[in-house]
């Protein structure tokens, strides 16, 4: 067992460098040394581990209930420090004198004024580019150093995982321990087989207050509430575009950094999300046509194509 190091510097404008260490033994390679932290403590619901017993104890009041609520506006948190930090929000400690925005701390407000200011402090030593925020640069940085060598991927589907805790839960998939009597469906740990086994009983533990409809787990409760509340809690910091889901944020965050980490193996395409790859690879390099006209039965690859070609019957 072998253990190499890359060390890259992001310099900041008046600031100096800052190193960013990506450590990866012979076997394993990751972007994110956090990922080598010991994780003994172990969540008996969900099976989340954690580098600190004080960390579970929070982590654990996400499923008991026992956590710190918002007067304002009704978040929760886990924490009374983090309940108090959203108070900012609220009380205007740290708001923007550009647009009135508010923040919960100094270096969220920070963050925040770059996107009026233009100040792009983060500079690539490769290509010279210059990023308004640390994490987009880490993003940016995968375009030079390779798909390969900063994901992991699983061998059984060629799914790409950003850390090796994502991999090891997600290997669970594709195996029985976390297995449903009633239909064969393998989860990823203990907690999504509970959520999951609840389509099988039809209960329905969370209830909407406002149009009162039922849902199996508290995450697609809290995604449906944001319909009535039009709440986007994920904002980008580039653009502050906002979004009602995380995955959605992600994504976004390609338009500004031009990653396009998704590399097509038979035409050398790439992509920034891995759907588009796999729909690419469909289109293109296969013959499957699953889109057919409701009128002649005509075949086709994309669904756009098959709905402009549907929509010369109407015109007739």
């Amino acid at each position: 067992m072998f253990t190499c190091v890359l060390l890259l510097c992001l310099f900041v404008s008046g600031e100096g460098p800052i190193d960013l260490k990506i450590e990866a033994d012979s076997s394993v390679i990751t972007e994110n040394p956090r990922d080598y932290k010991p994780r003994p403590h172990v969540c008996s619901v969900c099976d989340k581990r954690f580098a600190k017993k004080s960390s579970l104890k929070d982590h654990q009041k996400v499923h008991t209930g026992e956590l710190y609520s918002c007067t304002e506006c009704e978040k929760r948190f886990t924490t009374h420090s983090g309940l108090y930090s959203h108070m900012n929000v609220h009380i205007g400690k740290y708001k923007c004198a550009e647009c009135g925005k508010c923040y919960g701390s100094a270096s969220d407000l920070a963050r925040h004024g770059r996107s009026h200011s233009g100040e792009k402090p983060f500079e690539c030593m490769v290509c010279g580019n210059r990023f308004a925020e640390a994490v987009i640069l880490k993003h940016h940085l995968k375009t030079h150093m390779g798909k390969h060598y900063i994901s992991y991927q699983c061998f059984e589907c060629e799914k790409y995982f950003a850390s090796h805790e994502g991999l090891k839960c997600h290997m669970n998939t594709h195996r029985d321990k976390y297995k449903c009597n009633e239909c064969g469906k393998c989860c990823k740990n203990n907690y999504d087989l509970s959520v999951h086994k609840r389509c099988h009983t039809g209960v329905k533990l969370f209830q909407c207050t406002v149009c009162g409809k039922q849902f199996s787990s508290s995450n697609t409760l809290a995604k449906h509430s944001r319909i009535h509340s039009g709440e986007k809690p994920y904002t980008c910091h580039v653009c502050n575009k906002a979004f009602v889901q995380a995955g959605n944020l992600r994504r976004h965050l390609a338009v500004h950094t031009g990653d396009k980490a998704f590399k097509c193996t038979l035409c050398d395409k790439c992509f920034s999300q891995s759907s588009n790859l796999r729909q690419h690879e469909v289109n293109v390099h296969t013959n499957r046509k699953p889109y057919q006209c409701p009128y002649c039965g005509k075949l086709f690859k994309v669904n756009r194509q098959m709905k402009i070609h549907a929509s010369s019957h109407n015109s007739k």
